[in-house]
């Protein structure tokens, strides 16, 4: 079986452990927020791990800095969605600061790969 590079970098796997992670602690959100708050959680999380492997295969470093401040701002965008969830008492504190590190930990490492590329934003 083939190997893609974007399977060998630290950050895309840190990202898809991150979904696997977030989609076990949504289970546990309210049934009447599947469509809600549990889809978007969902689909921003995965967004972030699918344009990290999207970028790394592009050829220019532009093509590539662009898919990777999209997945950075999918971080972001997961965050703030994480803050909510807590407030609504959806998460536990320790759930709660367990994802957010995980997320903190991730737009380092995209911060450093999109720096890596040495392009202007």
């Amino acid at each position: 079986m083939k190997v893609y590079s974007f399977e060998k970098l630290d950050v895309w796997n840190k990202a898809a452990d991150f979904v696997c992670e977030l989609y076990k602690v949504t289970r546990k959100f309210p049934s009447e927020e599947k469509y809600g708050l549990t889809s978007q959680l969902r689909r921003a999380a995965v967004s972030i791990a699918s344009n990290i492997a999207e970028g790394s295969s592009r050829k220019s470093k532009k093509d590539q800095s662009r898919f990777y401040v999209i997945a950075y701002s999918s971080t972001i965008e997961v965050i703030n969605q994480l803050i909510i969830a807590k407030r609504l008492e959806y998460l536990q504190q320790e759930e709660y600061e367990n994802l957010r590190k995980q997320m903190e930990e991730i737009t380092g490492l995209i911060g450093g790969l999109h720096k890596s590329l040495n392009t202007k934003p």
